[in-house]
């Protein structure tokens, strides 16, 4: 595949998950890619499993003045994928803390927003952001979740009218078997990854892989914008 050569991408939250698979995907198709991860565990993690050639920095979404250090030192680059994010907080939202909820927010949407801020005047194509399936489909327990995503979504609207001609959009996955789940005690991740199984239309877990394709679509198709992309096994269906 070539359909990204001559692109840089540029992947917050690339040291593992959706960021990883996404940096992989891009990198198969031909970009010059930059993943930057909050740990150098994660930029080293990511570096050695991903093609020779890629970089990688040290730096937390929730920190500007070391983010935008970052990107000052990459310069200017063609697409911005944001993928970071914590383990969702889980339990009915009602008898939640409100700081709690608040705190929440932090990595999904204001460091998001905190990557924008540091890297809009230097992204040329389009930006990726991401949400989830809670977003459409929330439990009894993911309403803090389903809030943060739904507030991804959103926000990417606006953003693709507030930033054009720079295109925006967002995938919204499902459950997949990313480092999100690890831990988790094997019997429970086991019949987790059953029932998930049994549930999808597809008959199967999501790999970060498939859900790649969906940001390598958002990085290359030129007449999508403000769109929501949802890659998760029919969940929202069932």
């Amino acid at each position: 595949m070539t359909l990204l050569t001559g692109d840089h991408v540029v992947v917050v939250g690339g040291g593992s998950g959706f960021g990883l698979a996404t940096a992989r995907a891009a990198a198969e198709a031909g970009a010059a890619v930059t993943v930057i991860s909050r740990t150098d565990a994660g930029v080293a993690r990511a570096l050695d499993q991903l093609p020779c050639g890629v970089e990688g920095f040290t730096a937390s979404a929730l920190e500007p003045a070391a983010l935008r250090a970052r990107f000052d030192d990459i310069g200017g680059f063609d697409h911005l994928v944001y993928t970071a994010a914590d383990q969702p907080l889980a339990g009915p939202i009602t008898t939640m803390a409100v700081d709690d909820v608040r705190r929440a927010f932090e990595t999904r949407y204001f460091g998001a927003l905190t990557t924008l801020g540091c890297a809009v005047g230097q992204v040329r194509r389009s930006i990726t952001l991401t949400s989830g399936a809670a977003s459409i489909r929330p439990r009894a327990t993911s309403g803090v979740l389903a809030s943060i995503c739904g507030a991804m979504e959103a926000l990417t609207r606006a953003l693709a009218v507030e930033l054009s001609p720079v295109r925006v959009n967002l995938v919204r996955p499902g459950f997949a078997d990313t480092e999100m789940w690890a831990g988790l005690d094997e019997p429970t991740r086991a019949e987790l990854f059953s029932q998930t199984a049994r549930t999808n239309l597809v008959g199967h877990v999501g790999d970060p892989a498939e859900v790649a394709r969906a940001y390598l679509y958002c990085l290359t198709s030129t007449y999508a914008t403000g769109s929501i992309v949802t890659v998760d096994g029919g969940y929202a269906l069932v």
